[in-house]
């Protein structure tokens, strides 16, 4: 599963997910992607669990792109464990995902293909994706 090898911090605040995406909005190496059209935090095990449905579909062939990454750690505290002392340790990581964002990019396969995939990929995911394709060169 993705998390990263270090960061600065431990733990993070929470934070909120404001507005479109300001960047990778647009397909940069596939001919396919998905977009999300949500904000979102999007687990680490979600991502493989996508990952793992579209390579399935694909057979393995053609490429795929994975453009977001899960840097932010969370944090939780036990079960019925009283107030105060501190925060908890972190349990997981996560994806701050924007509105707009490109999350996968696929290419080497046909648009029916492609469509299937990310249809799977899309219901293993918290949010409202949208396939979206490369605009034929005039």
């Amino acid at each position: 599963m993705f998390q990263p090898k270090r960061t600065k911090y431990r733990k993070a605040h929470k934070g909120r997910i404001h507005g479109a995406a300001k960047g990778g909005f647009r397909l940069s190496f596939g001919a396919y992607g998905l977009k999300a059209m949500q904000p979102e935090r999007i687990t680490a095990r979600q991502i493989e669990a996508a990952r793992r449905a579209i390579t399935r579909a694909m057979k393995r062939q053609g490429r795929l792109w994975i453009m977001i990454f899960p840097d932010v750690p969370v944090s939780r505290k036990p079960a019925e464990v009283r107030m105060g002392s501190g925060k908890g340790t972190p349990e997981f990581w996560v994806a701050r995902v924007h509105a707009g964002r490109i999350m996968f990019e696929m290419d080497g396969v046909p648009i029916t293909v492609a469509k299937e995939a990310f249809g799977l990929a899309a219901a293993k995911l918290p949010i409202k994706t949208k396939f979206v394709q490369r605009e034929a060169a005039v």
